[in-house]
């Protein structure tokens, strides 16, 4: 891997009161399940009182640079190691947090996340990859997992659950208005 690429550790979504919605994790540097938990907590205790709601904030957390926002009952976390680049960090934090958004058609809450979770955890795969990060424009990641324009084309085995449902709303629909 070359040094100078930059890596994220990790991307959490947690719920208000610190639980888990949406993880996903990308280096070792956590190895169980106890460790990523208390690095879970550590973080939304230090970061629960202050007010990441308009603008992404930056802190370093534990030897991590941690970039954070938080919208209604939902906190986003993006970590990168010590060395990284706050910037690209804060960008793919954005990314993510704009992506969702758009697919949620702005209702970003704990239900709807959870509804559509499929959706938030194809975000993530759409941004990284074992930790390279490869896309961090939102509107790119939220066509790209929302496959627009092809739904007609994909067939019903191989759409989401929410497309399938979306599919079969519409063809439900049609058959009404004839």
């Amino acid at each position: 891997m070359d040094a100078s690429t930059p890596l994220i550790k990790n991307v959490l979504l947690l719920d208000g009161e610190g639980k888990r919605v949406a993880v996903k994790y990308y280096s070792d540097d956590w190895p169980t399940l106890a460790a990523k938990l208390a690095f879970e907590k550590s973080v939304f205790t230090k970061t629960q009182r202050t007010s990441a709601r308009s603008e992404a904030e930056i802190g370093m957390f534990d030897g991590y640079i941690v970039v954070y926002k938080f919208i209604s009952d939902l906190h986003f976390y993006v970590t990168g190691g010590e060395d990284e680049n706050e910037l690209i960090v804060a960008t793919v934090l954005q990314g993510f947090f704009d992506a969702v958004g758009l697919l949620l058609r702005n209702n970003v809450e704990k239900k709807s996340v959870l509804e559509n979770l499929d959706l938030v955890l194809l975000c993530l795969d759409e941004i990284i990859d074992g930790g390279i990060i490869l896309e961090s424009d939102a509107n790119t990641i939220a066509s790209r997992v929302a496959m627009r324009g092809a739904d007609s084309d994909v067939p019903l085995s191989e759409q989401t659950i929410s497309q399938a449902l979306a599919t079969a709303k519409e063809h439900f629909a049609r058959s009404l208005l004839k």
